[in-house]
């Protein structure tokens, strides 16, 4: 029925030394490690983002605020 999975796994390999699969658990570790400081450090620098937009946001939003006033006045 599914003769071209089986191809697949013609290239499967188990050990019969379970210790070869202490390198590998290793290099998943860290690979782990790394992929949660990574999403820690974006997380933190969209945040630090962010509030630089909203600052940005404030000051135009004062500015564009100050403006109208001034043209009203003229007017």
């Amino acid at each position: 029925m599914f003769h071209f999975l089986q191809l697949g796994f013609l290239y499967l390999y188990f050990p019969e030394d379970k210790t070869e699969y202490i390198p590998v658990v290793i290099e998943l570790l860290v690979l782990i490690a790394i992929c949660i400081l990574l999403f820690r450090w974006l997380m933190k620098k969209s945040n630090r983002d962010a509030e630089k937009a909203r600052e940005i946001e404030a000051k135009v939003m004062q500015a564009r605020k100050e403006q109208m006033e001034k043209d009203s006045t003229q007017s």
